[in-house]
């Protein structure tokens, strides 16, 4: 069963940081492309950042919002996947999901999501 667990949303002030894990279960981390979506409060859904698969390289990709502030990485030891967030800004608000799509089948699957708030 594919389980993505995620942690470390929470509450900061503007110009704050915050860390969020995506600890995967019952994949085969390093065939699958992990990345971070989030849908802030009456926005459509934003691809944030991603990392392409262990098996096929690549360069991290992130959304214009966002490069130079947040940075994905990966720990295949831990079957993990970390979006660190520094410089926040309220329009940084919303539900962070993280996501991780099978580079064979495209099957995706999706974690329960993560509130992050930033506000003064």
């Amino acid at each position: 069963q594919v389980q993505l667990v995620e942690s470390g949303g929470g509450s900061v002030h503007p110009g704050g940081s915050l860390r969020l894990s995506c600890t995967t279960s019952g994949i085969i981390f390093n065939i699958y492309t992990m990345g971070w979506y989030r849908q802030g409060p009456g926005k459509p859904r934003e691809l944030v950042a991603f990392i392409p698969s262990v098996l096929r390289g690549g360069d991290t990709n992130y959304a214009d919002s966002v490069k130079g502030r947040f940075t994905i990485s990966r720990d295949i030891a831990k079957n993990t996947v970390y979006l660190q967030m520094n410089s926040l800004k309220p329009d940084d608000t919303a539900v962070y999901y993280c996501y991780a799509q099978n580079v064979f089948d495209n099957f995706t699957s999706w974690g329960q999501g993560t509130q992050v708030t930033v506000s003064s």
